[in-house]
């Protein structure tokens, strides 16, 4: 028999799962797993921080449906990708982190950069697993892969001793994942007749629905043959196009209460793919609530459907209502008044910097109906979920959780995934400078990127919760920044920016004309600070307490 290290089991495993590509800060605890990948398919992307490794990874698995998969050494390394464990398990999204670990004979001995990842990750990672014996890599690797996307999406955590990486065993044959459950034909006729008798239903689509084209074909098609209005849940703007006659909003942060108090008139809430959390969900309280999700320990309260979310909305879809005037009634008036919200109108100048929302409106008029959005923390994205309106073929990627970093990382992993589409990232001037040296591997790799920053010269989120509890006590709120542009060329990436509105289309259309990545500095109004505040003492003239100009 040939045996094989177990370094070259794990990565012949994850191939079998359709892992085609791994990110990874190299570390000397994985270096026979690094040797095994050099001789693989498996796409090796070298990073610059670990933080931006794991978040990248986890944007690749929020892109694919597969887990994300980041290599990272022991100790330091894998403190640095803890931010990542904690937004992947927020988010549902699949994830894998192999960790390198001090040897088998120096476990429990408080050696150099040893850690207890099962404490570390206990309340965060669906599972941690420790290989302790090659033999059993390809079940350890499996069943890590399949934590991460069964039930409810999330991280999963494969620690690896650096002696058993290189340790001889057999090969082994990869096990396939098991099917999604099938939901009943009854049950699916029970809910359908539920929303024939609701006046004013509401389908909620979840962020389960956006791992595979399938899941938006079946959001799209039932909420057409059984006449519904579709919202959307935090961060899955792209669920279904923006202009479609039966999108009816978004939830998210900053979703204001009137449309929050429209929402829940709905008397019969059916929630597919999404979790009852309270970003999204908090306010609505429907007469009855029916929710799809796979996982039996997430389901809330109402009528509980454990199954497949893009399953159930297909057999739904099998379910056509008839022409009912009164639910055709109800389901123009939340869309117009989400048309309403989104129609850009300028405001007058600050004097501050550009209102982020020209920026945004601009991008949604030139950039390509397909491009992919990604979009770091902060209250600048409020500017982005209200005017940015994405078309069909549009994806948009965002953290829940509201981690800062995600932003170019993000950006990057898309780019790498979609070479063909047009990639755009809005990223705060703070978050920027806490990932965006990933801006190397960009170029490195020669991805197209367009990376637009909103630079106020403040971490806005926090200075307006600043100035609600303490007005005008400003302190660690204010940045000093460098020059982005000359900090881009010095990546070897294109540089450009806004200074006011009479630059914006020249520039936007220069960067969207860029073949590999390109930095797009925009002095961004700070009294502006977002889609719906203002900064008390730094309003333009004609500024209401309501946020309405006079």
């Amino acid at each position: 028999m040939t045996y094989v290290r177990a370094a070259d089991v794990l990565v012949s495993t994850l191939a079998a799962h359709g892992v085609d590509r791994v990110y990874c800060v190299a570390g000397e605890s994985f270096l026979p797993a690094l040797d095994a990948l050099h001789d693989s398919d498996v796409d090796v992307v070298t990073c610059r921080h670990e933080a931006s490794a794991a978040f990248a990874a986890l944007a690749d698995g929020k892109l694919t449906g597969r887990p994300g998969v980041c290599l990272v050494n022991r100790g330091p390394g894998a403190s640095n990708a803890a931010i990542a464990i904690h937004a992947a398990h927020q988010d549902a999204a699949p994830l894998l982190l192999v960790v390198g670990q001090v040897t088998r004979a120096d476990l429990g001995r408080d050696a150099f950069q040893e850690m207890d990842y099962h404490r570390t990750f206990a309340d965060q990672a669906k599972g941690v697993w420790t290989l302790h014996d090659a033999r059993y890599t390809a079940e350890m690797t499996t069943r890590a892969l399949r934590a991460a996307t069964q039930g409810t999406p999330g991280p999963a955590v494969l620690v690896v001793p650096e002696d058993v990486f290189g340790e001889l065993t057999s090969p082994a044959a990869a096990r396939p994942a098991a099917p999604s459950a099938v939901p009943a034909a009854e049950t699916v006729a029970e809910v359908a007749e539920a929303l024939a008798r609701a006046r004013r239903p509401l389908l909620l689509g979840g962020g389960l629905l956006a791992a595979a084209p399938a899941g938006r074909r079946a959001l799209r098609r039932a909420a057409e043959e059984l006449a519904l209005p579709v919202v959307v849940s935090n961060k899955h703007q792209d669920l279904i196009g923006n202009h479609h006659p039966h999108y009816a909003g978004h939830l998210h942060l900053a979703t204001q209460p009137w449309q929050r108090d429209l929402l829940g008139t709905t008397d019969l809430l059916l929630a597919v793919g999404s979790r009852l959390d309270v970003v999204t969900t908090g306010n609505l309280a429907p007469a009855t609530t029916i929710q799809v999700y796979p996982d039996p320990q997430r389901l809330g309260g109402g009528r509980a459907i454990s199954c497949d979310p893009a399953a159930f909305l297909g057999r739904l879809a099998g379910h056509p209502a008839g022409e009912n005037a009164e639910r055709r009634r109800w389901i123009e008036k939340l869309h117009d008044a989400e048309v309403g919200n989104s129609t850009w109108t300028p405001p007058p100048s600050p004097g501050d910097g550009l209102p982020f929302g020209a920026v945004v409106a601009a991008l949604t008029t030139l950039a390509d109906d397909d491009a992919v959005v990604t979009v770091d923390a902060g209250n600048f994205t409020s500017w982005v979920h209200r005017y940015h309106r994405f078309g069909d073929g549009g994806t948009l990627l965002g953290l829940g959780c509201g981690a800062m970093g995600f932003g170019v990382p993000s950006g990057l992993a898309a780019a790498l995934r979609h070479p063909d589409r047009t990639v755009i990232t809005f990223v705060g001037d703070g978050g920027f400078l806490m990932t965006g040296t990933e801006l190397a591997t960009a170029v490195g790799r020669g991805a197209r990127l367009v990376i637009v920053i909103a630079d106020n010269g403040s971490y806005g989120t926090i200075r307006q919760h600043q100035e609600r509890a303490f007005p005008g006590r400003v302190v660690a709120t204010d940045l000093h920044n460098p020059d982005f542009v000359a900090l881009a060329r010095a990546h070897g990436a294109q540089g450009m920016a806004v200074e006011d509105e009479s630059d914006l289309i020249g520039v936007l259309k220069a960067a969207l004309a860029c073949d590999g990545p390109v930095v797009v500095s925009v002095r961004t109004s700070l009294s502006w600070i977002s889609a719906y505040k203002h900064l008390p003492g730094l309003q333009p003239p004609g500024f209401t307490a309501q946020g309405k100009i006079r």
